[in-house]
């Protein structure tokens, strides 16, 4: 590695490429497998009971291995998190056959209380590229992040304060 060579410059396109989540589906469907179970587990946050929530947490699972593995077959890229949602889509459509069910199903599963552990790992995933963008712009970032996570608050107090 060259002395002016980041860590971030050893990845080529094709070696993140592979780290794309539908190019390693067997891995990811054990991870989305834990995500799932921890998150049906975190549907009692809402006081319904375990079994209620059990059938559209399967179905969330399935219809995001499905959005995977059409990302991973389509001859053409678009990001996971787009088919994923395109698949979640059409399968709620009110033409498409069983949708009231699906919905029904759904609709037993607290939202807040499964996307909130997703969200909270979201925000502490960093990568080396992170990292790397970190040690470049150092304190100037934290000092932008609070200026605007604190506008974002006020903003956000000054419309509640308003509307309600």
């Amino acid at each position: 590695m060259k002395t002016h060579e980041s860590p971030v410059d050893q990845f080529d396109a094709e070696a993140l490429k592979e780290l794309r989540p539908e190019n390693q589906l067997g891995k990811t469907a054990l991870v989305l497998a834990a995500v799932c179970v921890a998150a049906w587990f975190s549907n009692i946050v809402n006081g319904s009971p375990l079994l209620d929530a059990l059938p559209g947490m399967l179905i969330l699972y399935v219809m995001v291995i499905i959005g995977l593995v059409v990302g991973r077959f389509c001859p053409f890229y678009l990001p996971s998190v787009a088919w994923v949602s395109l698949i979640s889509i059409i399968a709620t459509l009110p033409f498409f056959p069983g949708n009231g069910w699906i919905i029904a199903r759904l609709a037993e599963v607290d939202f807040l209380a499964v996307v909130t552990p997703v969200l909270a790992y979201a925000g502490l995933a960093l990568t080396g590229r992170e990292f790397a963008m970190f040690k470049q712009t150092g304190w100037k970032l934290v000092i932008v992040a609070l200026l605007v996570f604190t506008g974002t608050f006020i903003g956000s107090a000054v419309v509640a304060h308003v509307m309600l």
